[in-house]
């Protein structure tokens, strides 16, 4: 098998490689030494220049061919307008690459940035690092007193993977971001680890527009904060985090609100007001409740997500704002699509990336964890400390993952769960009688013949719009419902348990049929159900 040719791409160092007569020879120039080092044998010197340095090109490959004959060196005239133009060296070094006939095959290539201007190194450096270049990197280094004339060099591999303590940093990187976004709980359920490492990923890697659903006090707006503080260390961000309830913005006061006004704008506007999107500028703007929003401060929204200018309210001049912007709903946008209460553009443009948060009741495996969350918590708000006892804890958690247990306002009610019992915790320990009470009052509050709690149940499933068209008795009916196909596996399991009586009035009960036909009449089915929960 033949041997694999090293081949070297570096530029004429006007300044470092410079020197006429003998004693140039006691300089130390960098492309000259790298081809004296005795444990590097170099095939091809591909020399870039630029045109007005041909004659010192000409030395130096004199000069190789003095002391390197093996050495091959061919020159290429590289026309730079300006050598601190980082746009026009980028663009003449990835010409330069674009057209290079590359065998890696049959060749090793290196890329040599000690010479060139700074604005040169860091170019060669990206289109190495973006596999234009598909090398390595040298460097070379003048002797010190101890060492020969020839100095020395040091290759390096930008594949980090191959480097164990650069690869394990980058781990314990990721997961201390990904700890941060979930606030230190050290979760365990595997599907929503997963989901906070893809948000992590894209939180640091992207400036595009992010859209966080789920139910109602799932954990939006503290993931949209914790985002935030993840993007500000990392300094891609340096302006404010500016959040919004759009469901508190009505009438011509949101548009004011969003936007800004002018002064005399219309009666009662004083003054200037520059609205919470320029106050955003430079920061992320948090979108909570996105689909509140009424179709003019949508169609405003779009324009300012796109081109990241608006009109504020009785201006005639646009302004300009540079923000990130992170929506979050527990409404189907699609269907709100459809509904014609939600613009599909501006759902394409916010739907990049979209991350749905499940329900606390689907996340078993967390509880543990997110109970000793909000003991935490409390304990730095009161200044107390408060622990279950054993058979106290085991109760709690019993009932936290049981199919009574419907968590409709998710980490909301835990918090309250948990506030109200360690407030009533003497000498700071929960006992049963505490447990038991507060499973009382939970049951309670979770009556699902309160026609409120239907209705912001359902909504999650199916929008206020539709929810607002069905009579509260029927809210009722299709809440127990959906509540029993979430708890099972299949739809036949489902229908069973939800016709367990009238089945056994049937010769053939079909019992999936029967609950797939209830579900079609609100529009819904079982796949649905189970990817919306």
């Amino acid at each position: 098998m033949a041997k694999t040719k090293t081949v070297v791409i570096g530029l004429l160092g006007p300044t470092l490689d410079n020197g006429k007569g003998p004693e140039r020879w006691e300089r130390w120039r960098p492309t000259v030494s790298l081809c004296q080092q005795e444990d590097l044998l170099i095939d091809r010197l591909e020399l870039l220049h630029e045109p007005k340095f041909n004659t010192l090109a000409d030395i130096i490959c004199r000069d190789i061919g003095a002391i390197s004959p093996e050495t091959q060196v061919q020159t290429h005239a590289v026309h730079f307008a300006d050598a601190w133009d980082f746009e026009g060296v980028y663009g003449a070094l990835l010409d330069f690459a674009r057209k290079y006939p590359f065998k890696p095959e049959e060749e090793e290539y290196l890329v040599h940035i000690t010479t060139g201007s700074h604005v040169a190194q860091i170019c060669l450096f990206l289109l190495t690092e973006s596999r234009y270049l598909p090398a390595k990197l040298v460097q070379t280094a003048p002797p010190s007193k101890h060492r020969g004339d020839a100095g020395s060099y040091a290759v390096v591999d930008l594949d980090l993977s191959k480097y164990d303590r650069l690869a394990s940093r980058f781990r314990e990187e990721r997961r201390e971001s990904t700890s941060f976004l979930k606030s230190g709980i050290a979760t365990r359920n595997p599907a929503f680890n997963q989901l906070i490492e893809q948000i992590e990923h894209v939180a640091i890697g992207s400036k595009a527009p992010i859209l966080i659903t789920g139910p109602t006090g799932a954990g939006k707006s503290q993931l949209a904060r914790r985002i935030y503080e993840l993007k500000k260390q990392r300094r891609q961000l340096e302006g404010k985090l500016v959040e919004v309830n759009c469901a508190t913005l009505r009438g011509d006061a949101a548009m004011s609100a969003l936007f800004g006004h002018t002064k005399g704008a219309f009666t009662g506007a004083v003054q200037d007001r520059p609205g919470l999107l320029r106050t955003a500028d430079g920061g992320l703007l948090f979108l909570d409740e996105v689909a509140e929003l009424g179709p003019d401060e949508q169609a405003m929204l779009l324009r300012a997500v796109e081109e990241k200018r608006f009109l504020p309210v009785g201006a005639d001049k646009e302004v300009h704002s540079d923000f990130q912007l992170i929506a979050g709903t527990n409404c189907d946008l699609q269907l709100a699509v459809q509904q014609k209460r939600f613009r599909e553009d501006l759902l394409a443009r916010i739907n990049l990336w979209m991350f749905q948060l499940p329900a606390l009741r689907d996340r078993h495996e967390d509880f543990e964890p997110n109970l000793e969350y909000e003991l935490e918590q409390f304990a730095r708000r009161q200044g107390v400390k408060v622990t279950f006892n054993k058979e106290a804890r085991e109760r709690f958690l019993s009932f936290a993952i049981g199919d009574d247990a419907l968590w409709p306002g998710n980490f909301r009610d835990l918090n309250g769960a948990i506030t109200r019992m360690a407030t009533l915790a003497a000498g700071g320990r929960i006992t049963v009688q505490i447990v038991d009470d507060e499973l009382k009052r939970l049951r309670s509050a979770w009556t699902i013949t309160n026609p409120v709690r239907a209705s912001d149940e359902l909504e999650h499933f199916l929008g206020p719009t539709t929810v607002a068209a069905i009579d509260p008795f029927d809210r009722v009916q299709l809440l127990e419902v959906l509540r029993i196909c979430r708890a099972c596996k299949s739809l036949s399991e489902a229908g069973r348990k939800l016709f367990f009586v009238s089945r056994t009035r049937k010769e053939t009960p079909n019992d999936a049929d029967r609950l797939r036909k209830y579900l079609a009449r609100f529009g819904l089915d079982w796949s649905g159900i189970h990817a919306v929960s």
